[in-house]
């Protein structure tokens, strides 16, 4: 699936949420060995959380995270106009809600709301 990212590339939407891009300024060849480590990563969590394995789970968690802070998704923003950063954020409480409301692409995505009482993610139906 194909979630919709904002017109200056920074983040993606999922389930009614905006979650940072990649940076896009990684060397092709590097982003390629990070996207590979972080499947690693997230493998080995799978196998540890299995496994009942805290120790390995908590290692591959710590890899994950370093992997994505190496990727741009997580830690400092990459972008540098001193915007802020929205990752996590609802996206009709942001300042791309005006944008999302209007994807035509993806009318399951922009059709999510939170809830108020429980801020869980429903569909209008």
């Amino acid at each position: 699936m194909k979630y919709p990212v904002t017109p200056d590339g920074r983040y993606f939407v999922a389930r009614g949420r905006l979650w940072r891009c990649t940076n896009p300024d990684l060397d092709p060849g590097e982003r390629a060995e990070l996207v590979r480590a972080l499947m690693t990563g997230r493998r080995k969590k799978r196998t540890a959380m299995q496994q009942k394995d805290r120790t390995a789970r908590e290692a591959a968690q710590d890899e994950i995270e370093r992997t994505k802070r190496s990727l741009g998704e997580r830690g400092p923003v990459w972008w540098t106009d001193g915007a802020p950063d929205f990752t996590g954020h609802v996206v009709h409480n942001t300042p791309y809600a005006n944008w999302f409301v209007n994807q035509q692409d993806h009318p399951q995505e922009s059709d999510r709301r939170v809830g108020t009482e429980t801020g869980r993610i429903t569909t209008d139906e």
